[in-house]
């Protein structure tokens, strides 16, 4: 799951991509109000905290935009702001909460897990893909209720694969999935071949009816049986 921390303040910022980040999330920062609007623009992410006071420009108005723009990421305003104007105003324009700093990281990090598994119905994040089924917020996924074993990085692609299905995704979209903001991280991309092939692999000996197919000069998708 990839989220996306609007926040000027180092430190605190920070702290909470470290936090999130062991916590398995994929983790991405804008430090100031334009270098977001790229990002959203650019990207999808499952989550944004977002800050009100930012250099260049307003949080909110950052969720007017977004509104706008028919993004359906939640939002989580964090800000030092905590007069009930900013509130109800985030609120009334799509933010899904709101946390007053100071806060703790365990109650950030509560708050992200509660507002993500309340964006399925009735809690239940499991995504279905023929008979292969993903638990995000659990981090195992099931092929005929055999336990299909991945490491971190390939249930990453995994999850981005079964949330994209039967779309084309190059080499280079895979790798921000996986590293964000930290993709030069990885070696190459030669990388993602690996760990695609490794996935294919482990997928097939289980009998998953759905197929990481690869298409020659461009990247790979999940192609469904059914």
């Amino acid at each position: 799951m990839k989220i996306l921390v609007v926040e000027d303040e180092q430190s605190l910022r920070e702290m909470i991509i470290d936090s999130l980040s062991r916590e398995h999330f994929v983790v991405e920062y804008a430090p100031d109000y334009s270098t977001a609007m790229e990002k959203i623009n650019d990207y999808d992410y499952d989550c944004i905290l977002l800050d009100i006071m930012l250099p260049g420009g307003s949080g909110l108005s950052l969720l007017e935009e977004l509104k706008k723009m028919r993004k359906k990421e939640s939002v989580i305003i964090i800000s030092a702001k905590d007069s009930l104007e900013d509130k109800v105003a985030g609120l009334d324009l799509g933010a899904d909460d709101y946390l007053a700093k100071p806060f703790h990281l365990a109650e950030l990090n509560a708050r992200v897990k509660s507002l993500l598994r309340r964006r399925q119905a009735n809690g239940d994040m499991s995504i279905v893909l023929d008979n292969l089924v993903l638990y995000p917020d659990k981090r195992t996924a099931f092929v005929d209720d055999v336990e299909l074993l991945l490491n971190r990085k390939e249930f990453d692609l995994l999850y981005y694969f079964a949330s994209n299905p039967n779309r084309l995704m190059n080499k280079t979209s895979l790798a921000e999935s996986v590293w964000g903001d930290n993709i030069d991280q990885a070696d190459s991309l030669d990388f993602i071949y690996s760990q695609v092939k490794n996935l294919r692999k482990k997928m097939k000996s289980v009998g998953a009816t759905a197929e990481i197919k690869a298409v020659y000069g461009f990247g790979y998708k999940l192609v469904l049986d059914s």
